[in-house]
């Protein structure tokens, strides 16, 4: 029985890395064609390199999800505690590459909407004493 999980388990994994790889390949083949497009095109602005840019990133994002899964399922099937050992190691720095990536590009998102409008993105700003307005700068 425990021989028949390890091999579910590992072929499960297994499947796991395959649309993170799927999902990578994907993504960046997609920006490939975008850029492509984009540098037979004149005129090109940066806001459309910027839009590839965080696109693909959110491809890269969701890969990195799917090797995280599979380093999971890994650890649940791992032999030795070295094994386990790094297995945590590589889904701590996937986890802190997600991280940062992630954060990289809400900072895009938010910096094209300050392009757009013209003013910094956020709660707008109310009167502090009653009566009195106050505008953004």
């Amino acid at each position: 029985m425990e021989e028949l999980f390890r091999s579910f388990a590992n072929r499960l994994s297994l499947l796991v890395e395959l649309v993170a790889v799927l999902v990578v390949g994907f993504g960046a083949l997609e920006a490939f064609v975008k850029l492509l497009w984009i540098v037979a095109t004149p005129g090109a602005t940066h806001g459309e390199r910027k839009a590839i840019w965080r696109r693909f990133g959110m491809w890269l994002l969701l890969g990195l999800e799917f090797e995280l899964a599979a380093d999971i399922i890994d650890s649940v099937i791992s032999p030795t505690w070295q094994d386990v050992g790094m297995l945590g190691a590589i889904a701590v720095i996937r986890t802190f590459l997600n991280y940062f990536l992630e954060k990289d590009l809400e900072e895009a998102e938010k910096s094209e909407g300050e392009e757009i409008s013209g003013r910094p993105s956020g709660p707008p700003l109310g009167p502090s004493v009653p009566g009195e307005t106050r505008e953004r700068p």
